[in-house]
């Protein structure tokens, strides 16, 4: 597997100022190398290097590496669409090939090519970043975010044989409760929600109000809330994966994809419905259970949420609320996350060929 390392660069005001005047060359490069390929409409990486390769080793100034690295970042782009013309900002990312960064980990510090020679530039990371760092590494990304200067660099991870799990732990994600296991254990959203809600309050206020300073607050707190999203995420993921881990099991995850255009909700709720980050989620409990061998099992979710578990009837009215389920044909009754829970761990037991556990008690 292929996890990135993001290490936060030290360099010197003259240094950073060496970075930046590289990103502003590589760009203006990548521009004009769009703009060739458009004109020619020649989009595909070998044909673009025979056009634009000498062009911009004459005009630009940059090693050959770094030339083919913008014809590559072009070619990539049109990939994606080549019906309008692709542009570049002055400060994106720049990639870096093993040739023009080296790493120096005993001293932590990286030598990066820039437009003005070599730079032996320190940085910080933590303990996992760093350990990722001492496998196979990469093509690294420079990256200016903040005011602040980074190294993105993809590195090569071992993951664990698969294990044959003989059950699994189905988990339910949602908005109210964020995720909900076959055993009961609830991770609430109560906190995020709140959070979102009043950032939604302050960003319109600010927004309305429209001063220099106003703008600046918006700016600065932008990215406060993907931020606590994103740690609450792999604080989850991370408990319901060791969760499997312990007892054996595998994950049965439901299946969302295109959630957000199939269910209809309030113009109060709307807000709360595209703000959900469930595929955040589900992509790092995903590749957390890669890495430790768990395997993931994605299951159909229609009906979990209605369907008794006990006795196996499936009716609307088994969900007299959001939170409770009762069923009208025998009574079971429970938490209604934690029943959608045990549903999907017994429809993924059965896609894997294995009895789901009988459920013979209220949840």
């Amino acid at each position: 597997m292929q996890l990135t390392s993001q290490i936060k660069l030290k360099p010197t005001p003259e240094q950073a100022q060496a970075l930046k005047d590289t990103l502003i060359a590589f760009n203006s490069a990548c521009n004009d190398a769009s703009q060739i390929a458009w004109d020619n409409k020649c989009f595909s990486r070998f044909r673009l290097h025979k056009i634009v390769y000498y062009h911009l080793r004459g005009v630009t100034g940059l090693g050959s590496h770094c030339v083919y690295s913008v014809i590559a970042k072009v070619s990539q782009a049109y990939a994606k669409d080549k019906k309008t013309q692709r542009s570049f900002k002055s400060l994106g990312a720049m990639p870096q090939n093993g040739n023009a960064c080296t790493y120096q980990l005993a001293k932590s510090q990286v030598s990066i090519w820039t437009v003005t020679g070599r730079q032996h530039i320190p940085f910080v990371a933590d303990d996992r970043n760093l350990k990722l760092l001492e496998g196979k590494r990469g093509e690294a990304g420079i990256v200016l975010k903040d005011g602040m200067w980074y190294l993105h660099v993809p590195c090569e991870v071992k993951c664990q044989p698969l294990i044959d799990p003989q059950s699994y732990l189905g988990v339910d994600l949602g908005i109210v409760n964020l995720a909900t296991d076959s055993d009961g254990k609830v991770h609430s959203g109560k906190q995020i929600n709140g959070l979102r809600h009043r950032h939604r309050k302050l960003r319109s206020k600010l927004q309305k109000k429209g001063t220099k300073s106003a703008k600046r607050l918006l700016k600065k707190r932008s990215k406060k809330e993907a931020n606590f999203a994103k740690n609450e995420n792999h604080r989850i993921s991370k408990e319901i994966v060791a969760t499997a881990k312990d007892t054996d099991r595998g994950i049965a995850l439901e299946d969302l994809k295109g959630i957000t255009h199939r269910v209809t909700v309030r113009k109060s709720q709307r807000a709360t419905l595209t703000s959900w980050s469930f595929f955040q989620l589900k992509t790092y409990i995903e590749y957390k259970a890669e890495l430790v061998g768990i395997p993931i099992i994605a299951v159909d979710p229609r009906n979990t949420s209605r369907t008794c578990p006990k006795c196996g009837h499936i009716d609307k009215a088994n969900r007299p609320n959001q939170s409770t389920f009762k069923c009208v044909s025998c009574g079971f009754s429970g938490l209604a996350d934690h029943i959608a829970a045990i549903n999907i761990a017994n429809v993924g037991c059965r896609a894997a060929g294995y009895q789901p556990n009988a459920v013979t008690s209220n949840s």
